[in-house]
């Protein structure tokens, strides 16, 4: 038996020439390509925060420019071989979908985490805006939270609405699955188009509610806190619309089937968790963390 038949299409080999349920991957340069993409990106932006120049030339722009487009091409180029795998050698069999789904699985765990670290930094901010041993938080917050001086976004006009619409991105999200599973491949299509448009609503207003806050990244704690842990979400909001995005282009190429559709359950997966976190978002640092806060006395300063 030749390489090209143990690693060709169909049942995977294993060396001995007994067929096995797993999937053998072919040797593929789009790790090693990936690596230095996204070291490029990462040297890219190091330069570019210290301002470095090579011959009085500041080359960290260019450094981020550069290495974003190689992250991208990887990305299209590598999940482009991921997905003929799946539709036209149709290589991942149940087995290896188990796999696939272990692997998506532990990655929102660690977005999960990610997140956690947002909100570790902002409940400590809030909850201890007077600790003593801080003293240059004290003097900012004043023992207050919000802090005095900040004009908090008001929780239900603009984040409620763009709260429901998360919401109903969600339900958009489920009803495409159920097409799915019922091999119902234009109502797939259509849901998963509300499932999109209803993710570039919801950035819209984001970009929008960021324009016209009343504090900037660099006003103090309150501030800094809110837009990495709302600015984050905003990030995974446009990767989860994207990811849909693309399922909506497979699903006008009728790759879904109810027994194959492993490339929409993750993309449903992310966005479940993208709507969870901003759920979070909203009671913790919209509603509690700006309108209700805590008031603690500054204790003075040894």
């Amino acid at each position: 038996m030749s390489s090209h038949d143990i690693h060709s299409a169909g049942p995977q080999y294993s060396s001995s020439g007994h067929p096995h349920p797993y999937h053998l991957v072919r040797p593929s340069a789009w790790p090693l390509v990936g690596a230095l993409s996204a070291g490029l990106l990462a040297t890219g932006m190091v330069m570019f925060m210290h301002d470095a120049k090579i011959g009085g030339i500041a080359v960290g722009y260019s450094g981020i420019i550069l290495g974003l487009m190689a992250v991208v091409a990887t990305m299209f180029l590598w999940w482009k071989d991921v997905i003929h795998e799946a539709v036209v050698e149709k290589a991942h069999s149940p087995i290896a979908q188990i796999g696939l789904r272990y692997g998506m699985a532990l990655f929102i765990a660690s977005e999960v985490m990610f997140f956690v670290a947002f909100f570790w930094a902002f409940f400590d901010s809030a909850l201890f805006a007077g600790e003593a041993g801080q003293y240059l938080r004290t003097a900012y917050t004043q023992g207050m939270w919000p802090p005095a001086g900040i004009v908090v976004v008001p929780p239900f006009e603009l984040p409620l609405l763009m709260t429901m619409i998360l919401l109903l991105s969600g339900c958009a999200a489920t009803w495409a699955h159920h097409a799915i599973l019922e091999n119902k491949n234009p109502e797939t299509i259509k849901a998963l188009g509300v499932t999109v448009g209803l993710g570039v609503i919801f950035l819209g207003f984001q970009i929008y509610e960021y324009a016209h806050t009343h504090f900037g990244f660099t006003d103090g704690i309150y501030a800094s806190t809110f837009y990495m842990a709302t600015g984050f979400h905003g990030f995974h909001v446009f990767v989860g619309t994207v990811f849909l995005a693309v399922c909506l282009i497979r699903a006008k190429k009728k790759h879904f089937t109810a027994e194959r559709h492993f490339g929409f359950e993750a993309a449903a997966w992310y966005w479940h968790f993208v709507d969870v976190v901003w759920l979070f978002l909203f009671i913790a640092i919209y509603w509690w963390g700006g309108t209700i806060g805590t008031s603690v006395p500054v204790l003075p300063v040894p």
